[in-house]
């Protein structure tokens, strides 16, 4: 299985008032389908598979929501491919290695968009960055 790309259709930040005390981010992402396409390198057709999702980050105490939808193109051989479409119309069900993968690779490029349009909008970062402590 490759990643070979994934695209945001929709990006949404809206801050709902001013950053005060003690802030909670709760970040969540979903699959919402999963379907076949056409992935063509050269003269061959590969086999692939398009991951829909959406990500959201809520600032609490009702301070402000993130939403990304979009979707994650992978190829694989077609039979696999094949099944892993037939599985998730089925039961919505992924097998774990390609559940971890997909979403692992959602989260790291949703993380980096939401750290830049939260600095834009002037919110603390959705997931807590390293820090130093001088000794």
């Amino acid at each position: 299985m490759t990643v070979v790309g994934l695209q945001f259709t929709r990006m949404l930040i809206e801050k709902h008032s001013a950053v005060k005390g003690k802030v909670q981010v709760n970040n969540n992402v979903a699959l919402t389908n999963v379907e076949k396409t056409d992935f063509v390198v050269g003269p061959s057709n590969q086999g692939a598979a398009k991951f829909y999702f959406e990500f959201t980050a809520k600032y609490e105490p009702k301070i402000a929501d993130m939403i990304f939808v979009g979707f994650l193109t992978f190829v694989d051989e077609p039979k696999k491919v094949t099944e892993l479409v037939e599985s998730w119309k089925k039961d919505k069900k992924l097998p774990k290695e390609v559940m971890s993968n997909v979403l692992n690779t959602i989260l790291s490029r949703c993380n980096v968009e939401a750290m830049l349009l939260a600095r834009e909008v002037n919110l603390p970062p959705p997931i807590p960055l390293p820090k130093v402590t001088v000794k």
